[in-house]
């Protein structure tokens, strides 16, 4: 691809807001305890990046829908608590934004309440304010192209002119179906390796972002 670049599309979690540690340290914990047991790699290969609704589908099929709605909401009150213990911005990208000067946007699988919640937490939700884009507003989440589609519909860009940060396997391969060109951040859960493809630059530290984003 060789058009412009008119838009930055970012995912929420993982890419503005260090968020997968927590979800993922949790998920698994409440997982290997109620008879899915799984290590925190396999839970980044089977869950990141997906919406609430789609990981509570693979885990009915696995577990039921009675032990699946105890997940739920252990999940939920575990992983708010961590999250307003710990949370904080990736390293990183607050100098990425600050450097950013292309019009810009938020595409996630989670729900605008979380992003409100997670984004204000770190002081970013500001920075995108109006310009949010949730997994729930489209048919079909990550790694259907649906939300990246959405995203830049709703902000006038055709999608060739698009390029979305990403930090999931679906995420990327979602971008890819969207012909939108991505970076695939390595700097938090997912390997390099999961990552790389077709008009996909993978990089570990955010501050690199911003002259990636020029060279384009």
């Amino acid at each position: 691809m060789s058009e412009p670049v008119e838009l930055v599309i970012f995912d929420c979690d993982g890419v503005l807001v260090d968020s997968e540690h927590i979800a993922t340290r949790v998920h698994t914990a409440i997982l290997n305890e109620l008879g899915w047991p799984l290590t925190e790699a396999e839970v980044v290969e089977l869950f990141m990046g997906r919406t609430s609704k789609s990981i509570n589908e693979l885990t009915e099929e696995r577990l039921g829908g009675e032990v699946t709605a105890e997940v739920e909401k252990r999940f939920m009150r575990l992983y708010w608590e961590a999250v307003e213990a710990e949370l904080t911005p990736v390293a990183g990208i607050v100098e990425a934004l600050d450097a950013i000067t292309l019009p810009t946007c938020v595409a996630s699988s989670g729900s605008h309440a979380k992003m409100r919640r997670t984004l204000g937490k770190t002081g970013l939700y500001a920075r995108f304010e109006g310009r949010i884009f949730s997994g729930t507003e489209v048919p079909h989440g990550k790694p259907a192209p649906d939300l990246f589609l959405y995203a830049a519909r709703r902000s006038g860009v055709e999608p060739a002119r698009c390029v979305v940060v990403e930090d999931s396997r679906f995420g990327v391969e979602a971008a890819r179906a969207a012909g939108m060109r991505s970076f695939g951040y390595a700097g938090g859960l997912t390997p390099a390796a999961r990552l790389e493809g077709q008009d996909t630059i993978v990089f570990t530290d955010m501050r690199e972002l911003p002259a990636l984003i020029a060279a384009l």
